[in-house]
């Protein structure tokens, strides 16, 4: 039983190590700079960061959130991406176990996290992420043999064809862009990995979380009208949750349609 538990916090603290890079590349992507020279620096005094000073949460926890040089704030979104990160990796080993398939969803979660914050901070999904996304997903499913090429290439095009038709039918009507290019590329790459079932499922969910997230938002802000909520953040929670609990849902959503 203690050998079980051993390897859970080792997975947990692996899956952190690797929120450490995804940070790195939530950071530096947008800015087309390099994701491994230079080494991890305070983004304020720009001065190297120690090792000792570079341990996934527990740094942040001893420095008190704060650059060892200049003192200035470290923001809290870093220990977040890391046990976010670390609690995916220990799903994966729970649900998956140590096997190529663990590997290549939690590879596609990390890159999910990368998105989804990029997203957040900067209103854009690169490119530099989505389209080789794209194929190398496509190989993936491949691998993985969880579904047909077939399925693969129904996701591709259901997940970039919903989306594109949804953003030209919006500008037809408003003459505005509703949607960004970069979230029809990523429901795109995602459908190539969990294929046009999975893009269902992804947009059902997606929509009706950034729903209500919407609602809270206008509800709470002062500028209603100036609102702009990016919409690669749910995408991503929903092929999330149809890797980990797709099945489950579907079934349970199912139960309710037949018999409530």
């Amino acid at each position: 039983m203690l050998k079980y538990h051993l390897i859970d916090i080792y997975t947990f603290i692996f899956g952190m190590c690797i929120g450490s890079f995804v940070n790195v590349c939530i950071c530096r992507l947008p800015e087309s700079t390099s994701i491994i020279r230079p080494g991890s620096r305070c983004p304020k005094c720009h001065i190297p960061i120690k090792w000792y000073d570079n341990i996934p949460v527990f740094s942040y926890l001893w420095l008190r959130g704060k650059c060892r040089g200049c003192r200035s704030a470290i923001s809290l979104r870093y220990p977040v991406v890391e046990i976010l990160s670390g609690s995916f990796a220990l799903g994966v080993y729970v649900t998956f176990g140590f096997s190529i398939e663990a590997m290549i969803v939690f590879l596609f979660i990390c890159t999910l996290l990368v998105v989804t914050f990029i997203d957040i901070d900067h209103r854009i999904i690169p490119d530099l992420i989505t389209l080789p996304g794209i194929p190398i997903c496509f190989i993936a499913s491949l691998v993985l043999g969880k579904i047909t090429p077939l399925a693969s290439l129904g996701g591709i095009l259901l997940g970039g064809g919903s989306l594109w038709t949804v953003a030209w039918g919006y500008s037809l009507l408003t003459g505005k862009e509703g949607m960004g290019g970069g979230d029809i590329k990523l429901l795109a790459m995602i459908g190539a990995l969990i294929g046009w079932k999975g893009v269902l499922f992804t947009i059902f969910i997606s929509s009706a979380v950034g729903t209500i997230t919407g609602i809270i938002v206008m509800i709470g802000s002062r500028q209603r009208g100036k609102l702009a909520v990016p919409f690669g953040p749910f995408l991503s929670i929903g092929a999330m949750l149809y890797i980990f609990f797709g099945d489950l849902i579907i079934r349970w959503y199912l139960g309710l349609t037949m018999y409530g």
